[in-house]
């Protein structure tokens, strides 16, 4: 008998296989790729393209509306301001665009004292009374009645705290102003404790999954020293991730790159899944992962979209999934997935190619 996709994703993640493997969309499409697939299946709107991916996709994103009647979210000149107060403008890359900071808030705010007088963002600008019937209608809007897993986005706490003081900045301040860092670094972390907790209550058991992470690593190897990620980073990672834990879901780790040095420590923060599985970063080998900590740890991603969906062929797309199936996906632990958005310019047999065989990913 066919699962949910919640039943299908729980059972993954006790370590045991389910119907078949679950798929995520992940991070989803950007636009011109959708758009590409929409014309490739002859889907005649690209808002029922956006239902048929989403039917396939077993693990939703919660979005918890932001309701304030404030001026801090708005748009002044090419300019979008979030919550926080960073500032971000799309660049184009030809067919599509990605939004990149321009203005950091922190960037001339240098001392402890001085955070006292910036405006940090609020819970209560957030309405949490919706969530259990924005849950309720994504499941009712499946056309197979399906009840699906949904993750919300719990914080990126080194992240975020870049994002305000800006990249260099930040990484100076973590080793030749430690007290400033960790402050920041605490401010963030109070947040999006207090959202976190928020939004669990609200939902009342209905989220499986807390999606954390900060990406720490780039294509050749960590972006920290271990040392300094778990004497600056990792007591806010574990003062937050203590607090999810209380509510029972399962903590879904995010970071792009090489990051398999420091998935020990993760571990000891308490992650459960780690995801995206940019295989194609040095030293990153699905084998040495499964097999060193695939008793304790699951895992989400890992199908290529920055060498395989985007450039190789259809058969290229089938046997990478058939492989990591069969080496992340035995005895469960795993939800195949993209490793990040598919990405403008992806081939769409190529992106149905992933789809299809997503789908035959059968356990015996």
């Amino acid at each position: 008998m066919e699962l949910t996709s919640r039943e299908r994703i729980c059972l993954a993640l006790q370590h045991k296989e389910a119907d078949r493997v679950p798929f995520s969309l992940g991070f989803s499409f950007n636009r011109p790729a959708l758009e590409d697939f929409q014309h490739y299946m002859k889907i005649p709107t690209y808002e029922q393209a956006i239902d048929y991916i989403e039917e396939l996709n077993d693990l939703k994103w919660l979005i918890v509306p932001y309701t304030a009647n404030n001026s801090r979210m708005c748009t002044i000149g090419d300019t979008q301001y979030d919550e926080w107060g960073v500032g971000r403008r799309f660049v184009s890359y030809g067919r599509g665009c990605y939004d990149e900071i321009f203005e950091y808030p922190l960037k001339n705010i240098n001392t402890v004292k001085d955070l006292n007088s910036y405006e940090w963002p609020k819970t209560e600008w957030f309405d949490f009374t919706q969530i259990k019937d924005i849950i309720k209608k994504t499941n009712k809007k499946s056309k197979n009645k399906n009840e699906y897993c949904f993750r919300f986005s719990a914080g990126t706490l080194f992240e975020h705290s870049w994002y305000l003081r800006g990249f260099e900045n930040f990484f100076m301040d973590l080793v030749t102003e430690p007290d400033y860092a960790n402050e920041v670094l605490k401010r963030v972390t109070d947040f999006f404790i207090d959202f976190s907790i928020k939004t669990l209550q609200a939902a009342d058991g209905l989220v499986d999954i807390a999606f954390v992470g900060d990406d720490l690593a780039g294509q050749e190897g960590l972006l920290m020293s271990p040392e300094l990620y778990k004497n600056m980073i990792k007591p806010h990672h574990k003062r937050l991730y203590d607090t999810l834990k209380q509510f029972d879901v399962k903590l879904m780790y995010h970071s792009d790159g090489a990051i398999h040095h420091l998935v020990p420590e993760l571990m000891d923060a308490g992650i459960d899944i780690l995801e995206a599985l940019q295989f194609d970063a040095k030293g990153m080998d699905p084998e040495m992962l499964k097999n060193n900590y695939g008793d304790r740890l699951s895992f989400h991603g890992g199908i290529s979209v920055q060498s395989t969906l985007p450039f190789k062929k259809p058969q290229d797309v089938i046997d990478e999934v058939n492989e990591r199936f069969r080496v992340l996906g035995k005895n469960g632990g795993y939800i195949l997935a993209p490793s990040h958005a598919i990405q403008t310019g992806t081939p769409p047999e190529n992106v149905n190619a992933l789809f299809e065989s997503a789908m035959k990913c059968v356990y015996k």
